[in-house]
């Protein structure tokens, strides 16, 4: 396929860009969709700019061959001791990623630190680099199956719930298909906003999401299944938000007292049923102003707000932002 001179010029004007290496280090049973998606966004942006922008070798403790988590072997193209010269390296974790933490892991991945410019994690990768003692003081994240036994076992960790971390020479995801939103931020700032735009098109994105979208953690994981009516008042919530019900409908529908369901949602959610409910609608506020072209109108009354004013107010007072600057970010590919 031929490209245009537009495309070819989406990574800037510089004619011999510097190319970045990034070392994938891969664990045994580690996951492959976290991994692809992490490496895809790099093949796209030497293929749209035309460019030798990032360089990447697959990585493991010893070189040799490592299955992924659906069986597939993948060959290493280096051992970790040779991968000091590296400008990324990011460890690609699995489901038993602690007991793959060993010794030889922990102690190669401090040796490299000491060199390599910068170090990451994909999905559950974070525990490996935690127990090294590489994210003392840094702010991380991981898979959100994770997030509860990780915060217990590394108190001097800061733990968040996004979908990526990027704090100094550290940087962390979640999992998932979140790595390419992670990558799709690396190549903004390195190349531009153009060409992480033009990947995120071709692989079909609705949008490149940020650092400060969090992860989705099911209801179900919180609760369990011990709070059945209170799971039900959230799910009626959730198909009610173009026009939300009322406290007294909710208690009526689940069959409790508005004052019962109140101290549920204040015992195991921490926050009023009505709390709940507008940030319930903020956030479909919020994925409706991103990946839309609907008038900020036409959000407001499809999130169940009266008024564009009122809806403006809501949207400020929790994401510190006017609707208005959000669709402008959107228009912006920020």
């Amino acid at each position: 396929m031929t490209y245009s001179r537009e495309a070819r010029s989406l990574a800037g004007d510089v004619a011999t860009p510097r190319v970045r290496h990034v070392g994938f280090l891969l664990v045994q049973e580690f996951t492959f969709i976290a991994f692809t998606s992490a490496v895809e966004p790099l093949r796209m942006a030497n293929r749209l700019s035309g460019k030798r922008l990032y360089e990447w070798k697959t990585i493991s403790v010893d070189g040799t061959p490592v299955h992924a988590s659906n069986g597939l072997l993948i060959t290493a193209d280096m051992a970790l001791t040779d991968a000091a010269s590296l400008d990324l390296i990011l460890l690609c974790g699995g489901e038993r990623i602690a007991q793959h933490s060993d010794r030889a892991l922990c102690s190669g991945l401090r040796r490299v630190a000491q060199s390599c410019q910068s170090l990451g994690a994909l999905c559950t990768g974070s525990h490996a680099l935690a127990e090294a003692g590489l994210l003392d003081g840094y702010r991380c994240t991981i898979h959100w199956e994770n997030l509860a036994s990780f915060r217990e076992e590394f108190p001097q960790v800061i733990v968040s719930q996004e979908l990526f971390e990027i704090d100094r020479d550290r940087y962390t995801c979640s999992g998932g298909t979140a790595p390419l939103d992670l990558m799709l931020n690396i190549i903004r700032r390195d190349h531009g906003a153009a060409l992480a735009t033009a990947i995120s098109e071709e692989f079909l994105c609705e949008r490149i999401r940020g650092r400060h979208d969090r992860q989705r953690i099911p209801l179900r994981l919180t609760l369990g299944t011990s709070q059945p009516k209170l799971m039900e008042a959230v799910a009626l919530m959730e198909a009610n938000l173009e026009e939300p019900m009322t406290l007294d409908e909710l208690s009526h529908a689940v069959v409790l007292s508005r004052r019962q369901l109140e101290r549920l949602f204040q015992k195991y959610l921490s926050c009023a049923p009505t709390r709940y409910y507008l940030d319930l609608r903020l956030h479909k506020a919020r994925q409706l102003l991103l990946q839309t072209g609907m008038s900020v109108v036409d959000v407001a009354l499809a999130c169940g707000f009266v008024s564009a004013p009122h809806f403006s107010k809501c949207y400020r007072d929790y994401y510190g932002k006017p609707p208005r600057d959000e669709r402008r970010r959107k228009e912006a590919g920020a």
